[in-house]
């Protein structure tokens, strides 16, 4: 199965969360905070659909599949420490959540486009995979095309972009430079670790 290229308004107002960035998914969750085909106020959820929310919530967030999502939980909790913040973590060095994250883009299905497009480049390389980890060091720049140049200057110009400590950018040069890996702690989603980790322990 692929991506969810379906109404991301109806996402957001199932998920009660900003999980779509766009205006219209937005303005959806704002104007009306309660899920589809629901005119009275959300019901509350039992502890399997909290935790299944807050799954979902990481895969329309990032934009990855279950199978991405599964793999990524083995690798975390393989390794030492907090299986939850890994798994975080490595959802945040995604190239096209960087991407956005520096302000390239407005969303991150625009910073997935570009990448797939072939927009960007990673330490001069030019690259195709969104699903790439980003690691202290790495710089993020647009293509030497004036005409992509001119279409991201723009982006970034009339974009609201968030503070993000772990990624300098440099908005004249248009060069993202990474310089930590980012921490639980940078993570806005709001969801509940623990019970994600332990439903995908199931």
């Amino acid at each position: 199965m692929g991506r969810y290229t379906g109404p991301k308004g109806r996402v957001n107002r199932r998920l009660g969360a900003m999980v779509f960035e766009n205006t219209g998914a937005v303005k959806a969750l704002e104007r009306r905070n309660s899920p589809p085909g629901m005119a009275e106020r959300r019901r509350k959820l039992s502890v399997y659909g909290e935790a299944l929310a807050d799954k979902q919530k990481i895969k329309y967030y990032y934009g990855i599949r279950e199978a991405q999502l599964r793999r990524y939980f083995g690798i975390a909790k393989a390794k030492k420490g907090n299986t939850g913040d890994i798994l975080m973590v490595m959802c945040e060095s995604r190239l096209d959540n960087v991407v956005r994250r520096a302000g390239f883009t407005s969303t991150r299905p625009q910073a997935r486009q570009g990448i797939v497009h072939r927009h960007f480049q990673l330490n001069g390389k030019t690259v195709d995979k969104p699903s790439m980890f980003v690691k202290p060091g790495d710089v993020i720049t647009i293509r030497k095309r004036p005409n992509l140049q001119r279409m991201y200057r723009d982006t970034v110009e009339s974009s609201n972009r968030q503070p993000c400590e772990w990624v300098q950018f440099d908005a004249k040069e248009l060069e993202a430079r990474v310089v930590a890996l980012p921490t639980s702690t940078d993570v806005s989603l709001p969801i509940e670790l623990g019970r994600v980790v332990a439903f995908m322990s199931r």
